[in-house]
């Protein structure tokens, strides 16, 4: 399993609005094609104003399938605006579990 970790900083305050437009319409465009949404946070402490999603796939063949149909999805591209301007800077990683995690990897150590 492959782990896709989404980081976004948004703009001072674009938080409140941001999550109302996800919970509202973007999750579950987002839920259709991606499938396992690990978990979606937001800042307490620490870096402010930061949105971290987590997504799980269980290859990279399958992972670049879902976000291409995704990307493919009129939706989509649709609702993409209404965040677009929100976001600052964008950071992803994709990840595998340690053999040790409670996930369930496979990764030496």
């Amino acid at each position: 399993m492959f782990y896709e970790i989404r980081t976004y900083r948004l703009k001072n305050g674009a938080i409140p609005e941001y999550l109302k437009v996800v919970g509202d319409v973007g999750i579950a465009i987002q839920k259709k094609h991606l499938g396992n949404l690990v978990g979606y946070f937001s800042s307490e402490i620490g870096l402010i104003n930061e949105i971290v999603h987590i997504w799980g796939y269980e290859t990279l063949d399958d992972r670049q399938a879902r976000r291409a149909g995704l990307a493919a999805d009129p939706e989509w591209q649709a609702f993409l605006p209404k965040i677009r301007d929100l976001i600052v800077t964008a950071d992803n990683k994709i990840m595998s579990p340690t053999a040790f995690s409670p996930l369930g990897g496979t990764t030496a150590v």
